[in-house]
């Protein structure tokens, strides 16, 4: 059964068998003080048939027998509101002495029920009319008599069934009103649980975007509000594994090109040399396209194992003065700079640093590296070491081509290269800036790129600081 209808008839059924004892309960109750009632004027005219019975007897002549007992009784009339009170005066067998108007049911019943000298009451059904019979005893020549008295209570049954009727019909009217309200209350409640359900079966269709409104701080809003949570981070989940996988794909086909491009050049050449005679100045030339393309391919596979092995590598790293490190690596471009034409500086401040030496000067090669492929003649490089609070940073900033800004943050992946004809050119593969992120994010620290396309490129390495001398 679905939860809708378990709820709809929930709350009809509560409010049933709710209404229905309470009804029960009130109209028995109603009922039942009516009925004691009608007890206690029975006892309150069987008193007063007593008394007058026995004023009747001391103010007349003295009784001879029992027939003038009956003369007496039969004489005596007690009227209450509209009606005369019947009585009857019979002996402990049940034989009636006496009697002053029709009681119609028997007597011997009741008089075998009572104790000693207390008085009672029965209830009585004659045919379709229902009586209260009482009777209590009286002394009379040394020999009990019973001294009875009804009272008609008919009418107080037939009211009781009457609103029983009318409670069963009132109940069929509140049953339907209340289904109907429990229709349109149960809707309500389990609005934001379709909704729920809504969204995940959207999501299970591969629909990410789908969120539910929160309503309300309830059970309900905040189950709305965790399921919103959940469906954010799966989306952003689902979207970096969906990234991942098309980084991945892109890797492998540009691992696949570059691969190719090399091979082709050098089978196609090596093709030339073993299938033509040539000049010796075409040999040459043959042989030198043959080894430029053999050294990118050796340059391909040392930056992909530079990967491989980063990765896995569990290195030591041990304080480093900063200013010493960055000015040896100054020192060791700078013939190459200055062959190029290029200005090139360096400016580092003091402080200790712990690094792996070996895996941070590769960092530093192929930040300053990228700078001077991205200049021209008569460009500019400065290498800097700055002391922050927290950090040191190592800052390689050019005045060359600079980088789209819209490419900045794919700078860092494998095989990307912003302008791949000037990289193939130059022996680039796009590995240089993966392996530096590789060997920073070893080293908890992080990478940034600046750029200006057409003015210049600032790369910056942060690094935890160590102790300062």
């Amino acid at each position: 059964m679905r939860l809708f209808w378990k709820l709809f008839c929930s709350m009809v059924l509560i409010t049933a068998l709710a209404c229905s004892l309470g009804g029960y309960v009130l109209i028995n109750a109603q009922f039942r003080t009516g009925f004691d009632r009608e007890v206690t004027a029975l006892y309150e005219e069987n008193d007063l048939l007593r008394y007058a019975l026995a004023q009747e007897v001391h103010r007349g002549a003295p009784l001879q027998d029992r027939r003038d007992l009956a003369d007496v009784i039969q004489n005596l009339s007690i009227t209450t509101g509209t009606r005369t009170v019947s009585l009857r005066v019979c002996d402990g067998n049940g034989l009636t002495v006496g009697g002053s108007g029709v009681l119609p049911m028997e007597s011997a019943r009741l008089i075998s029920q009572l104790p000693d000298d207390a008085r009672g009451w029965e209830l009585c059904t004659v045919g379709e009319r229902v009586y209260l019979h009482a009777a209590s005893p009286m002394t009379f020549e040394e020999r009990t008599l019973y001294l009875e008295n009804c009272r008609e209570v008919t009418l107080l049954f037939a009211q009781r069934q009457e609103q029983y009727q009318a409670f069963f019909y009132l109940m069929l009217v509140v049953t339907a009103a209340v289904g109907i309200l429990s229709f349109v209350v149960a809707s309500v409640i389990l609005r934001p649980l379709y909704q729920l359900s809504s969204a995940t079966k959207r999501m299970a269709a591969g629909k990410l975007d789908r969120r539910v409104p929160v309503r309300g701080d309830d059970e309900m809003g905040r189950l709305s509000a965790d399921f919103n949570a959940m469906a954010d981070r799966m989306e952003t989940q689902v979207y970096a594994l969906t990234d991942a996988a098309q980084r991945q794909e892109d890797f492998v086909n540009s691992f696949a090109h570059e691969i190719k491009t090399p091979l082709t050049s050098i089978i196609g050449y090596a093709d030339l040399l073993r299938s033509r005679d040539m000049t010796e100045e075409q040999l040459r030339m043959n042989a030198n396209y043959i080894f430029s393309e053999g050294r990118r391919m050796e340059a391909l596979s040392r930056k992909l194992m530079d990967l491989i092995v980063i990765e896995k590598q569990d290195f030591t790293r041990r304080s480093i003065p900063m200013d010493k490190f960055l000015y040896r690596i100054g020192g060791a471009l700078r013939p190459v700079m200055e062959g190029q034409g290029i200005q090139f500086a360096v400016r580092a401040q003091r402080a200790n640093i712990f690094i792996e030496p070996d895996l941070m000067e590769t960092v530093c090669m192929n930040l300053l590296d990228n700078a001077r492929k991205a200049v021209g003649p008569d460009g500019a490089i400065l290498l800097e070491g700055i002391v922050t609070e927290n950090w040191y940073c190592v800052r390689v900033t050019d005045n060359g081509k600079g980088i789209p800004s819209e490419e900045l943050g794919r700078i860092t992946e494998a095989f990307y290269m912003v302008d791949k004809s000037r990289a193939r050119a130059q022996g680039g593969a796009g590995l240089g800036l993966a392996v530096c992120k590789k060997i920073v994010d070893l080293h908890k620290g992080r990478i940034e790129f600046q750029s200006v396309e057409g003015k210049g490129t600032m790369a910056m390495v942060w690094l935890q600081k160590g102790v300062v001398e």
